[in-house]
């Protein structure tokens, strides 16, 4: 499973559904209460069916459907597809904006969900900030490298720890070196 931290914005739609995007609507949210966002999570919680972005790595005749949207190109919108989200909570409500907790399977967008959300209560809302907090048995608390840890050795024991938690592992040839006393490694 993936986990995600999301920051939404309420009131604005862009075309990639991120902050990355060309505002596409505006509508008011003033409406919008806390326990309104609450109620409408658990309808997105589950086996639910979801829309791709247009702006996703997802192929058309070979091609990322955003390197064509980039270029101008016109681009049908895929089918609805079955995901899961395991669980969906939210963090914190400021409206305009709120933070959300994701955890869900392969193939979720979570610019697509916050899109959702938007339109489920009756405005609009857009992704401003997302961070991929778990990616498997990884989490970015357990197994990301802070800066000051940026030595050889300290990227090699992250390495070595992080190979450990593959299901299966790589394979690993030792290679000589040109130097005497020194092994290196290759994982395949």
């Amino acid at each position: 499973s993936q986990k995600y931290t999301a920051v939404g914005m309420l009131g604005k739609a862009t075309d990639t559904l991120d902050a990355t995007g060309k505002v596409t609507e505006e509508k008011p949210y003033d409406q919008v209460t806390k326990v309104d966002l609450e109620n409408v999570l658990q309808k997105f919680t589950g086996d639910i069916m979801q829309v791709p972005p247009l702006y996703s790595a997802l192929k058309k005749d070979g091609e990322r459907l955003s390197t064509l949207m980039k270029r101008g190109k016109a681009v049908e919108a895929k089918p609805a597809r079955p995901v899961r989200v395991y669980s969906l909570s939210l963090q914190q409500f400021q409206p305009p904006l709120f933070t959300l907790d994701v955890e869900c399977g392969g193939g979720f967008y979570v610019r697509s969900l916050v899109n959702d959300i938007g339109k489920e209560l009756s405005t609009c809302a857009t992704v401003q900030e997302l961070t991929r907090t778990k990616q498997g048995p990884f989490t970015l608390e357990e197994h990301a490298l802070h800066e000051d840890k940026w030595t050889i050795d300290e990227i090699a024991r992250s390495l070595e720890h992080c190979t450990a938690l593959l299901p299966g592992g790589p394979s690993r040839k030792k290679l000589k070196t040109e130097h005497p006393g020194e092994t290196a490694v290759i994982c395949e």
